[in-house]
């Protein structure tokens, strides 16, 4: 699943392994792996958004709450 919108970031949401049935997300920046989850998600639907979110945290520092 990608964003066309979020140009230089790409979004990549796929299966995991373990626990079985979750998601994780992988941003890259120009191809280069930038940011992955650390967590399980339950939907890819909701790991999705979890990733937007990381990159409006990574394209806007200092805009948002404390990590």
């Amino acid at each position: 699943m990608t964003d066309t919108n979020l140009h230089p970031f790409t979004i990549e949401v796929s299966p995991l392994t373990t626990p079985k049935g979750h998601f994780g997300w992988a941003i890259r920046k120009h191809g280069k792996l930038l940011e992955r989850s650390d967590r399980p998600h339950v939907s890819e639907d909701k790991a999705h958004a979890q990733a937007i979110a990381a990159v409006e945290r990574t394209a806007h520092p200092g805009t948002g709450a404390r990590r």
